[in-house]
C-alpha cells in the first residue's frame, strides 16, 4: 500500500529529491532528553541526531511536543519554571544544557521564526540592525551593508528600500515573517528554528518562505515544525515523526512517507492525505 497519492505528493517529493543523498554530517546531537510539567511527562527519552545543511522536520499532531522540543535547543526552557529538562543537546562540543556558558551566545547560534511575526516595534532598518548590533557591530557603514545584504537575502530588500524608516508594522504579515527572518539571520546563526512559520501566512506568502529555505539550507541547517503533511513531503531532507511525547520514526523521507513501519505514522499519513 503507498500512503501518499503517486500523482501528487510523492510526485512532489521525487522533484526535491534531485542531489543524490550524502552521508550526513550531524550539527546537533541530543541524547535521553525528558520535560516534565509537574506530573506531565511532555517529552520522553529524545535522542536525535541532526543533519548539517539539511531541513529536518519534526512532524506530529498537535501537542505531541514538537514545539517544547525546538524550545529546548535554544534554551527557551528555562524562561518556564515549572518545566524540568535532563539529558544533554550537544553543539560545538558543549551541552547547552548542562554548561555555564553565556546563555545569550548559545541562543545566538540559533535563530527562531515563530508562527507569527514579532517584529520590533522600530523601522524596518532598525529591526534587521538590530540584529547585527547584537553581534557587537557598530560601525555605520558595515551596518548600512549588513542590513542590505540580509533583506537580500530573504528576498526582500527590492519590495522595502525606499521604505526603510517606515514602521515594521506597516508591511504585510508574509513581509514580516521575511523581515524576523532577516533579523535571525544578522546574528549569523547556524541553525534555523522555525516553529509553523507559514501557519499564519497566505498561500503566495507561504510559497515565499518555502523557497528561502530550500535555499538557505546551503548555509544553515533548518530544523522546521510542522503539522503540514504536504509542507513536510516539499521540504524534509529528514523527517522526525513525533507523537504523545516520542519520537516514533525517524529518517529519509522517501522511506518514512511510501512505507511507514508504525501504525501511528500509516494513520497520520493516511488522515493527512
Amino acid at each position: 500500500m503507498s500512503y501518499l497519492n503517486i500523482d501528487t505528493m510523492t510526485e512532489e517529493l521525487v522533484e526535491q529529491k534531485i542531489e543524490p543523498r550524502k552521508e550526513f554530517i550531524t550539527v546537533l546531537q541530543i541524547r535521553d532528553l525528558n520535560v516534565y510539567a509537574e506530573d506531565h511527562h511532555i517529552l520522553k527519552d529524545i535522542n536525535l541526531d541532526i543533519p548539517k545543511n539539511k531541513v529536518t522536520v519534526l512532524l506530529g499532531p498537535s501537542g505531541c511536543g514538537k514545539t517544547t522540543l525546538l524550545k529546548c535547543m535554544n534554551k527557551l526552557t528555562d524562561l518556564y519554571k515549572e518545566l524540568q529538562v535532563s539529558g544533554s543537546i550537544v553543539i560545538d562540543g558543549d551541552d547547552i544544557l548542562n554548561t555555564n556558558k553565556n546563555v545569550p551566545a548559545i541562543r545566538r547560534k540559533m535563530g527562531l521564526l515563530s508562527q507569527r511575526p514579532f517584529p520590533l516595534p522600530m523601522s524596518i532598518y532598525k529591526n534587521v540592525a538590530y540584529g547585527i548590533k547584537l553581534k557587537g557591530v557598530r560601525d555605520k557603514k558595515l551596518i548600512q551593508f549588513s542590513v542590505q545584504r540580509n533583506l537580500e537575502e530573504v528576498g526582500l530588500w527590492e519590495e522595502v528600500k525606499n521604505r526603510l524608516n517606515k514602521p515594521a508594522h506597516s508591511l504585510s504579515i508574509g513581509q514580516q515573517q521575511r523581515l524576523c527572518l532577516a533579523r535571525g539571520l544578522a546574528v549569523k546563526p547556524q541553525i534555523i528554528l522555525a516553529d509553523e512559520p507559514t501557519s499564519a501566512l497566505d498561500p503566495i506568502s507561504s510559497k515565499t518562505i518555502e523557497e528561502l529555505f530550500r535555499r538557505l539550507k546551503k548555509h544553515y541547517t533548518i530544523i522546521l515544525v510542522t503539522h503540514v503533511l504536504r509542507q513536510a513531503v516539499r521540504l524534509a531532507d529528514h523527517v522526525v515523526f513525533m507523537s504523545d511525547g516520542k519520537i516514533i520514526e525517524q529518517g529519509d523521507p522517501d522511506q518514512l512517507f511510501t512505507n511507514p513501519q508504525t501504525d501511528k505514522l500509516k494513520e497520520y499519513l493516511v488522515e493527512g492525505n
